[in-house]
């Protein structure tokens, strides 16, 4: 808790006026006992209709009172705690913007939409109770033992021993139910996994008829949630039953107390009245009290999470080297570079070197799972290496701000997202302020004008969420036209050939080869095809270079190479 509220403070003025209003609140409700009580004494006991008529025009304006001051007090609570939770959503957000790939592998998907949403949610729920309730009830307690002593005297002393017992039971309840909150959370992340796989993976389970395991998987997680939320549940159910016989218990015990010292002489009727209502006020104070402390273990488990969030720091940090003053331009280079994914038991890849320069094509090709996409991703720092060197334009790249890095940088990766909204938004997304004339321009190079053009709103055609509504190869077109409107020193292509036919794949590798000017194309590639006009090739297995070269030379000295190209294009036409 103490994480969240010095990450997003609240408002000093707006917690003061909320506490006057709330203290108005609680002095008017703790005013209408002693009201009564001289209603009885003096109105009813004397039969002055006068003294009960002024009496209940006092009451009912002290309660219209109470309603308008208790509503101002509701509304400002709301307040505070809508603009804690929006500007902590806000904070949450930013922060898993700054996450490398990393830290986003380490938290999950699933984990992160609960921990933004539910988990919020959840804080904010117990915060608008504890500044409503939280500070009404410690006020009326306090007031109503005051009153209570004051009228009551020796019945008041019932006090003394239901209020501890209260606090004792409630602090039990309160604890066993609290070890729940964090395993409930825990198995709610587990189904939004589930449910988000089964919603990404729909096609390839109805494909292979895996509906009936899917739904037994999730049926099995689904109720080991629910047997742990039920047995919460039984647990915290038992308050209200103890909070009620406690309640009774203590209501009997002060008016059998109570008539009797009527029957003595000792206190008048109106003052046992009032006493009761006291004493009720005070135990339904410790009741509310003891509702907001029920709350608090589900609400501390996700700020807990949420904590966890924002104390995460990001293994990419920025370095202060300008961009200006970069040796060179356009250029990438490995210096012995290994690099193991975290968690890995042995390196993705082993002392990997080579240098791209401006104007030439570096293609990369081997075995699937040997390393290819690792390579990439280190240029624009998704992951950093463990040991050795990326250089960019001969500086090492943990020496730039993240964001100057990037911008030099044209990403194209495995799998293409495209964002709601229409087809020019998504391609602004690599140039802002981007033209008709640009949009044109990438889509052309990019071979994406083809199928935007058949389009019945052009460049303003509706892109669905992820892009579901194109096939694949146009979403890999969107995204290299997208990475083209950038214009980079650097373009970056993963695997981004592949759902090309032959005749598109050609046309848009000579397209870039005439307008990529002075800039740098690095692109893992799965067909020999791709790559035979590239100025140098890499060839990787297990992690490693094991050639490098034109495609003649590999011919010549890469036998790993010459039997991937006689596989793919024949040996009669190698």
């Amino acid at each position: 808790m103490s994480t969240i509220f010095s990450k997003v403070k609240l408002k000093g003025r707006q917690i003061a006026v909320l506490s006057v209003l709330v203290l108005f609140a609680a002095i008017a409700e703790m005013m209408l006992p002693s009201l009564l009580a001289q209603m009885i004494n003096n109105g009813v006991a004397d039969s002055s209709r006068s003294a009960v008529l002024s009496l209940a025009a006092v009451m009912t304006g002290v309660t219209i009172l109470a309603c308008i001051v208790n509503f101002w007090s509701v509304k400002i609570a709301s307040r505070i705690s809508t603009d804690f939770s929006a500007t902590l959503r806000g904070q949450v957000f930013e922060k898993v913007q700054s996450f490398s790939a990393a830290e986003l592998d380490k938290f999950g998907t699933a984990s992160l939409v609960t921990r933004s949403t539910s988990d919020i949610t959840n804080v904010q729920n117990f915060l608008t109770m504890l500044l409503r309730i939280g500070i009404l009830a410690p006020m009326m307690a306090i007031a109503g033992l005051s009153f209570s002593a004051a009228t009551g005297g020796q019945v008041s002393s019932v006090l003394t021993v239901a209020i501890p017992v209260l606090l004792v039971s409630c602090g039990i309840i309160i604890l066993f139910a609290s070890r729940y909150s964090v395993k409930l959370r825990q198995k709610l992340d587990r189904l939004n996994q589930l449910f988000l796989e089964s919603l990404e993976g729909v096609r390839v389970i109805r494909a292979f008829n895996k509906q009936q395991a899917e739904r037994r998987r999730f049926g099995e997680a689904n109720t080991d949630y629910a047997a742990t939320a039920m047995l919460s549940g039984r647990i915290t159910s038992l308050l209200l039953p103890v909070i009620n016989v406690i309640f009774g218990v203590t209501t009997a015990a002060v008016l059998g107390l109570g008539a009797r010292y009527v029957e003595t002489g000792a206190m008048e009727v109106g003052s046992l009245v009032a006493n009761s209502q006291y004493i009720s006020m005070v135990l339904m104070s410790v009741m509310m009290l003891a509702l907001v402390i029920m709350m608090f273990p589900t609400a501390y488990a996700c700020a807990g999470r949420i904590a966890e969030m924002l104390q995460t720091e990001t293994s990419i940090r920025d370095g202060s080297f300008s961009l200006q003053e970069r040796p060179l331009r356009s250029t990438v280079e490995f210096r012995h570079v290994t690099f193991a994914y975290p968690g890995a038991q042995e390196p993705i890849l082993k002392d990997i070197s080579f240098e791209a320069h401006p104007g030439e094509i570096t293609a990369i090709i081997g075995g699937t799972g040997r390393g290819k996409s690792s390579i990439l991703k280190l240029i624009p720092r998704l992951y950093d290496p463990l040991f050795g060197e990326v250089l960019i334009d001969g500086v090492n790249a943990k020496d730039y701000a993240v964001d100057d890095l990037r911008s030099l940088i044209g990403y194209v990766p495995q799998k293409n997202i495209l964002f709601s909204g229409d087809i020019a938004s998504n391609l602004n997304f690599g140039k802002e302020d981007g033209t008709q004339r640009d949009w044109q321009e990438a889509a052309r190079v990019a071979c994406a004008e083809e199928f935007i053009l058949k389009k019945e709103n052009g460049y303003h055609d509706r892109i669905a969420q992820g892009g579901t509504n194109l096939s694949g190869g146009q979403r890999q077109r969107m995204a290299i036209a997208r990475a083209i409107m950038k214009q980079p020193e650097i373009y970056v292509f993963d695997d981004s050939f592949s759902a090309l036919d032959m005749k598109t794949d050609q046309t848009l590798r000579k397209n870039l080869r005439a307008s990529m000017r002075n800039a740098t194309i690095i692109m893992v590639a799965q067909r020999v095809s791709t790559i035979l006009d590239a100025d140098r090739i890499l060839v990787v297995d297990d992690g490693r270079i094991v050639g490098q070269g034109t495609h003649q030379e590999l011919l010549k000295n890469c036998p790993l190479y010459r039997e991937i190209a006689e596989i793919q294009l024949g040996k009669e036409a190698i």
